[in-house]
């Protein structure tokens, strides 16, 4: 689709008009942590790699999160770096979805984003509880801390003009879709569960099957924050994402809203982290995992709409 910018604002060929704040990172910046930046060269939705952040060269905390946290990390990394100044632009991080990131550290710590090769080493994995269990008992991390959960949302543009007020209404051939795709993305396996609690099979086939074939699903090829984009360039009518997701296009402005799933139909996701076997930085990986636990840690994830996670034993009581 050909777009112009000018003034800040996108000219879509749909006729659709949106502010560049509809193109990632969103950020203005928050999002590196890296001291000296040098000369800044950005081309919006051509040339800006929003999921690599900081300075990769002179790291001494290397973090690979999934991809879903990116708008939480500015202040997580400011509040982290008050604590340890000796780390202050020395942490690099990368947001993407847990199953490249595995992909990246079986191919010797190596990703390649077009002409461009980065191999680093982490020294903390976050992703949720399910793939770091496994990573651990394949001895790839240490033991894997819970630390925040998330719940599901419908994402739809503001003013819900093709009414969209439920799962169910997910099937309806004529609403273009924007889901997750299964096969790096781990809450891809999360939403069938939940589509499958609101029309059995059926709406699950008709989501991720159906209407793939047909063109009207499309599945994400990097990550959640594609979703947004595409409502916002009219692509899409509707995604699922997490529920903080929502929260967070709200938050910037963006003509993004959510529609509610029950808490019978919807599921929860918890968020863990593990330190990466022979990692590099080891001591400061560990400190990171106990601020993720911290008051103050806690207090950036609830202002996102993240959970806090209560272990079984506490819930029981």
């Amino acid at each position: 689709m050909f777009s112009t910018i000018l003034a800040g604002t996108i000219a879509l060929g749909s006729g659709l008009l949106v502010h560049a704040q509809a193109m990632p990172p969103w950020s203005q910046g928050a999002n590196n942590p890296a001291l000296e930046k040098g000369y800044s060269f950005q081309v919006e939705d051509v040339d800006n790699i929003p999921d690599l952040h900081g300075n990769p060269a002179d790291a001494k905390l290397v973090l690979f999160l999934g991809g879903n946290q990116f708008f939480v990390l500015p202040r997580l990394i400011s509040g982290f770096e008050a604590l340890h100044p000796e780390l202050r632009g020395h942490i690099f991080y990368e947001t993407l979805p847990p199953g490249i990131l595995r992909k990246q550290m079986a191919q010797n710590n190596t990703l390649t984003l077009g002409n461009f090769t980065l191999r680093m080493q982490p020294d903390v994995m976050e992703a949720g509880g399910r793939v770091l269990q496994a990573m651990a008992q394949q001895q790839q991390v240490e033991t894997p801390v819970a630390y925040a959960t998330n719940n599901l949302a419908i994402m739809v543009r503001a003013g819900n003009p093709k009414q969209i007020h439920s799962l169910q209404d997910l099937g309806r051939a004529e609403v273009k879709l924007s889901m997750p795709n299964p096969a790096w993305e781990g809450v891809a396996r999360q939403i069938e569960s939940s589509l499958r609690k609101a029309g059995g099979d059926a709406l699950d086939r008709s989501v991720y099957q159906t209407k793939v074939q047909s063109g009207a699903t499309y599945l994400t090829q990097i990550h959640h924050r594609e979703t947004p984009m595409r409502i916002l360039a009219g692509k899409s009518d509707a995604g699922i994402t997490w529920a903080s997701e929502v929260q967070f296009q709200e938050k910037i402005g963006n003509p993004i809203t959510g529609v509610e799933i029950p808490a019978s139909q919807n599921t929860t996701a918890i968020y863990a982290a593990a330190v990466v076997r022979a990692a590099p930085h080891a001591e400061a990986a560990r400190a990171w995992i106990a601020y993720l636990q911290s008051k103050q840690a806690q207090a950036a994830y609830r202002a996102y709409g993240f959970g806090p996670y209560v272990p079984p034993s506490i819930q029981g009581h």
